[in-house]
C-alpha cells in the first residue's frame, strides 16, 4: 500500500508542478488549447496566473508528501487535493453543455478518476506509520 500511496503523490504532484508552470509562464495557451476550458468565458489573465500559482503549491505539497511519506502530511496532501478536485468535478458535472457526448463525457471520466484515485491514497495513507 506504501507503494501505492507514494505512487499516486508523486504522479499527482508532476501533474500539478507542470499545470502550474504552465499556467504561470503561458496561461492563454491553456485557456485557448485545453479542450472545455473556453466553455466558460471570458479569459482572465490575473486568474489564470493566480490558478498557475495555487497549482504549483499544491504540487509543492504533494511532492513533500511522497517524499517524507508519513500519515499526517500525506493525509493533509491529499485532502488539500481533494479540496480542489471535488469542487472542480461537480461544477464541470453542472456544466457539460459545452461540448460533444464523448468530449463531455471524457471530461466526466477524468475529473472522476481525480476524485477517485486520491480518495483511495487516502484511504491507504490510514496504513502508513
Amino acid at each position: 500500500m506504501r507503494t501505492y500511496v507514494r505512487t499516486v503523490l508523486v504522479v499527482f504532484a508532476v501533474f500539478e508542478l507542470l499545470l502550474g508552470l504552465w499556467l504561470s509562464i503561458v496561461p492563454k495557451t491553456f485557456y485557448d488549447h485545453v479542450p472545455t476550458v473556453n466553455w466558460t468565458p471570458p479569459y482572465s489573465d490575473h486568474l489564470f496566473h493566480d490558478f498557475g500559482g495555487a497549482s504549483l503549491g499544491l504540487g509543492i505539497v504533494l511532492a513533500a508528501a511522497a517524499i517524507r511519506l508519513d500519515r499526517f502530511l500525506t493525509v493533509v496532501a491529499l485532502i488539500a487535493y481533494l479540496a480542489y478536485a471535488g469542487p472542480h468535478l461537480f461544477f464541470h458535472l453542472g456544466h457539460l453543455d459545452g461540448g460533444s457526448v464523448v468530449l463531455s463525457t471524457g471530461l466526466a471520466v477524468i475529473l472522476a478518476l481525480m476524485v477517485l484515485i486520491p480518495l483511495s491514497a487516502l484511504a491507504g495513507a490510514r496504513r502508513l506509520a
